[in-house]
């Protein structure tokens, strides 16, 4: 009985266990993941009520908070395991399941059930795309000229080129009859260039130095470009999206011409004996 009822002083009571303290640093990239969150799920509720363009407002801006959520927790050093798997949940709503709705709601479901299979092929795509993003980003053995590409086009990419055919709509061209097909098949082509082993252009690790007479010229384009995609988003979109689409063979051509160079690197190292030390 006295182990069922163990003796205790008045005041030895066992105090309740309180959680470690987080630091903000590993809050903050988590705290900009969820707002790309929010920001494609409420574009899913503009498609919803037809305002198209501000729902291609909101995956941009998703677009964006998850270009700026891994910079600051590399930035800050707070990157970890959790803010790895609530980016890759995130990025699957806002560049996975929000593209392919508003496309169906856009236009595809003029297709009916084989509208709805192209935007269910879209989100699975995209799916397996950050699948496999995952598993390769923790590859020890991969080059590291490598990291300036990706394997097969990213997934906000792929859902900003996605939504190409309703950029060009809202710009006011009349689509013309047989346009849903049309835009199914480009549906489709995203979504195989996005689960593709196409190499294109990651930019990661470009310009890691920038050159001191460059600075005050690099911030000036940026903010140009910036004011540009604000005032013009639609053209700027558009324009954008076809310079990406035109840039693929290019980025496979310099994959190749690096493999190459790579490969006879490591083939000299292999036949060049080792020195007498």
């Amino acid at each position: 009985m006295t182990d069922l009822f163990p003796p205790f002083e008045p005041g030895d009571e066992p105090r309740p266990r309180r959680f470690k303290p987080v630091p903000l640093r590993v809050l903050l990239p988590n705290l900009v993941t969820l707002l790309s969150l929010c920001a494609g799920f409420t574009a899913m509720r503009m498609a919803v009520e037809g305002r198209f363009e501000t729902a291609v407002g909101f995956i941009l801006l998703a677009a964006i908070l998850d270009g700026l959520d891994g910079r600051l927790a590399r930035l800050l050093k707070g990157t970890s395991r959790f803010g790895a798997e609530l980016d890759s949940l995130a990025d699957f709503l806002s560049f996975g399941v929000a593209p392919a709705f508003i496309l169906y709601q856009f236009g595809l479901n003029d297709l009916k059930s084989f509208g709805w299979l192209v935007a269910l092929l879209f989100a699975i795509a995209a799916s397996l795309r950050l699948a496999r993003f995952n598993v390769m980003i923790d590859d020890p053995t991969r080059p590291e000229w490598k990291k300036n590409f990706f394997v097969g086009i990213p997934a906000p990419a792929g859902a900003l080129l996605a939504l190409l055919p309703v950029y060009v709509h809202l710009l006011g061209t009349v689509r013309p009859s047989g346009a849903s097909a049309l835009e199914a098949l480009y549906v489709i082509f995203v979504a195989f260039m996005m689960v593709s082993r196409v190499p294109t252009y990651a930019g990661k690790t470009f310009g890691s130095r920038v050159p001191r007479e460059w600075v005050v010229p690099l911030f000036g384009g940026v903010v140009f470009l910036a004011g540009l995609l604000a005032t013009y988003t639609l053209e700027m979109l558009t324009i954008m999206s076809i310079a990406y689409l035109v840039l693929i063979p290019v980025g496979v051509q310099n994959y190749r011409k690096k493999e190459r160079e790579d490969r006879a690197r490591r083939a000299a190292a292999a036949t060049t004996p080792p020195s007498n030390a």
